[in-house]
């Protein structure tokens, strides 16, 4: 299935009253013709894991499509130059965490990149830094707890950006991270103790609605 061949499907499935109801939840939806995610996945399946395709379908700039290319690219053939470039397209929540949650949290570059992007003041790229530590908290089974441990002090630091999309990204990571094991569980509430005593509107947000989730019996 070449690019134009996947262009013209995605224009099938194109839905004006879900393009509608995108913006309504935040969606930068300038790029976007209005395709669920289960078509999208569906599609996926049907292409395979495909590099160059996900490249092309990347430099389209069609939202659906970008978000599609991180759907059937190949993480072993990821370059940290290709996750560069596209962390710097991204300009819109969904496509920053589906990104990141199909794809770079599955490259070598992840623990790197996760650290590197949460020190960004673009809002997104720094919102793709804790979603890659969320998301890596999740798909990242045979990682130690040491290298969880060591995002924590990372997720304080950070906790007092009011940024919409990135305080909630800091919050998502403290919690995944949390819920990961007990042992992470002990260490993620004593950040979110720690958390709740800056003098940030942002960091206290972050911080009662971890230890609410995360102190739950």
């Amino acid at each position: 299935m070449n690019i134009n061949e996947v262009i013209e499907l995605l224009k099938q499935k194109a839905d004006l009253v879900y393009l509608a109801g995108m913006q309504r939840y935040g969606i930068n939806a300038t790029h976007a013709i209005g395709v669920r995610l289960p078509e999208l996945h569906k599609l996926a399946r049907a292409i395979k894991k495909n590099h160059v395709v996900a490249l092309e379908l990347w430099d389209t700039g069609l939202h659906e499509a970008r978000i599609l290319a991180s759907m059937v690219d190949d993480p072993a053939m990821v370059t940290e130059t290709q996750i560069d470039n596209w962390t710097k397209d991204f300009n819109s929540w969904d496509l920053c965490d589906q990104v990141c949650g199909n794809l770079f949290d599955r490259t070598p570059f992840v623990i790197a990149k996760a650290k590197e992007f949460s020190m960004h003041e673009d809002e997104f790229v720094k919102r793709a830094g804790f979603v890659l530590m969320a998301e890596y908290a999740v798909h990242g089974k045979k990682e130690t707890d040491q290298t969880f441990i060591g995002m924590l002090p990372i997720i304080e630091r950070e906790a007092w950006d009011n940024r919409n999309f990135v305080k909630k990204a800091v919050n998502w990571a403290l919690r995944q991270i949390g819920k990961r094991n007990d042992i992470l569980r002990v260490k993620a509430i004593q950040t979110a103790q720690n958390i709740l005593k800056q003098n940030q509107k942002s960091a206290r947000w972050i911080a009662t609605n971890a230890l609410a989730e995360l102190t739950a019996k």
